[in-house]
């Protein structure tokens, strides 16, 4: 009699929350969108590949080439070279519309690569990890790109959509996170910053560039910056974060229920087990700054997860994970990424396989943009059907 009762609590509990749900679904027009795109290394390749399926399945599914991410994202997060994607399909032009397609974006940073990263001195170090880029020829493309008529230098207010940047302030030793509010925000005028700064910034990889002193365009507020990907290279909480605060731009967000979260990872793990440990079992430095990073990402990852346990298609985590899938040799990269099977983080930790590839998750989310757009949505199955206890693997 006890686990019959216990048993009937359980699944009343969880009827209720069906039912909150699906009352909840009625408004899921009215959820606020967040895109967030993760850091890590000098290549968009992954984050890239993942940005472009995701435009192009909007693209398909609306029967608009003209369709782009912004028009689909309440704010995109981004952080080091996912910094420079999210501002780049963020950045406005004189109509009001995105300057950049995904693929444009993309486009843009595999052809410009070479003097993104270009060396100070070439020959001089074997490891290109080991080089100390320039920052001139970083900074030339940067303003190349995000210069408006050839002459005005867009600023944060310059953006069709919000966006948030983070770095680390070496003056105050704490991170500093550049956002179109704070730019936008009367009595906040001194937190506007350029766009080609911004990025920058959030691209001062320690052993890559120098700190970039980067100053407000009323000369007002500074800070000496380093890679935002140190302390927040995954930006989502961040973002969410941003959102539950900023009653201004998003007065109708309540809570986790409100949002619909997409984070882009950009890349498999760096660190591996044993690859991060010398035959002496010493970690590196270097390594010791993988696990660092890549512990950052899947701890928010984590977090995430847990925020949004009852209903998980509301925030869905696509990465790279070295696991495979149906790919072949020849296919490229891009294509490889999106055919690797997902993974998601489990509530109460660890993680599991999924029968789904990162594109079918991706283009799963975008059917669910469309139909937050639309208001039309179907509501979720109820847990009577789906619930046993190892369901999910949790």
């Amino acid at each position: 009699m006890e686990l019959s009762k216990m048993t009937m609590e359980i699944f009343t509990k969880l009827e209720q929350q069906w039912l909150h749900h699906q009352n909840n679904s009625a408004n899921d027009g009215k959820k606020t969108r967040i895109l967030s795109i993760d850091g890590g290394g000098t290549s968009a390749i992954v984050a890239g590949a993942f940005l472009v399926h995701l435009e192009d399945q909007i693209q398909a599914k609306t029967g608009d080439s003209t369709s782009r991410i912004a028009d689909f994202f309440d704010i995109v997060a981004g952080t080091g070279i996912g910094a420079v994607l999210a501002t780049f399909i963020t950045a406005a032009d004189d109509a009001g519309r995105p300057m950049f397609s995904a693929r444009e974006a993309v486009e843009f940073l595999a052809k410009n690569e070479p003097a993104m990263f270009k060396p100070k001195r070439k020959g001089l170090l074997r490891r290109r990890k080991g080089h100390r880029c320039s920052g001139e020829s970083l900074e030339k493309v940067l303003k190349s790109a995000l210069t408006r008529g050839g002459a005005k230098a867009m600023t944060l207010r310059d953006t069709c959509k919000p966006i948030l940047v983070p770095c680390y302030d070496l003056k105050s030793a704490a991170p500093f996170v550049f956002s179109r509010a704070a730019a936008s925000a009367s009595g906040w005028s001194s937190l506007d910053f350029e766009l080609w700064k911004v990025c920058r910034a959030s691209m001062a990889t320690p052993a890559v560039f120098e700190p970039f002193g980067v100053t407000s365009v009323d000369g007002k507020t500074a800070c000496l910056a380093v890679d935002g990907g140190l302390v927040m290279n995954n930006p989502t909480a961040a973002a969410v974060t941003h959102v539950l605060h900023n009653k201004v731009d998003f007065p109708s967000v309540n809570g986790v229920d409100d949002l619909l979260v997409l984070s882009f990872g950009n890349g498999a793990l760096s660190t591996g087990g044993r690859r991060s440990v010398g035959g002496n079992d010493e970690c590196s430095t270097g390594s010791v700054i993988d696990i660092a990073v890549d512990g950052i990402s899947e701890t928010v990852d984590q977090m995430m997860g847990n925020a949004f346990s009852w209903n998980r298609n509301d925030y869905v985590r696509v990465q790279a994970n070295g696991l495979g899938g149906l790919v072949s040799e020849s296919m490229t990269i891009e294509e490889e990424v999106l055919k690797e099977r997902g993974i998601e983080s489990l509530t109460f930790g660890g993680k599991r396989l999924l029968n789904e590839t990162n594109g079918e998750r991706i283009e799963g989310f975008a059917q669910r943009l469309l139909l937050a757009a639309t208001s039309k949505t179907s509501l979720p199955p109820s847990p009577f059907k789906s619930f046993s206890p190892l369901h999910d693997g949790r």
